[in-house]
């Protein structure tokens, strides 16, 4: 990985979409918001890609349990290569089970439930990826 990298990860989702970003030198990544997944989401994370100066993008790559392709990703997929298309940055996918969840049950334990769970999942992909590939890039 290069020094100095920024990393955006997305919790892609049908209805909601979870963003992190990763700290300035791409080791870790923060929940950042959620977004609705509208006409306009393409467009607002081009912009916030822009605006951060990302350099990585990483999706949760959404498979079932015995490893085959849901519902959402054929989606998932489609929005990963207009985005990449868009911003010409690579597009990296980091394997994910039960993040949501995950990021949810972090909250109850923290008496802290909130919207803000899909954009905790995507720190959780985003961290795991960062941590996979940290120096080997």
């Amino acid at each position: 990985m290069l020094a100095g990298m920024r990393y955006i990860g997305i919790d892609y989702g049908t209805k909601r979409v979870g963003v992190a970003l990763s700290d300035d030198d791409g080791k870790m990544g923060f929940p950042h918001k959620v977004l609705n997944n509208t006409s306009t989401l393409l467009d607002e994370i081009v912009q916030l890609i822009s605006d951060e100066q990302i350099k990585g993008i990483v999706f949760g790559d959404s498979k079932n349990l015995d490893g085959k392709e849901n519902k959402v990703q054929a989606e998932l997929k489609a929005f990963a290569a207009k985005l990449e298309a868009q911003t010409n940055i690579e597009i990296a996918f980091e394997p994910e089970y039960y993040t949501t969840k995950q990021a949810k049950d972090a909250q109850k334990l923290a008496g802290k439930e909130s919207e803000r769970a899909d954009a905790i999942a995507a720190a959780i992909i985003l961290t795991s990826y960062l941590e996979r590939y940290g120096n080997n890039r």
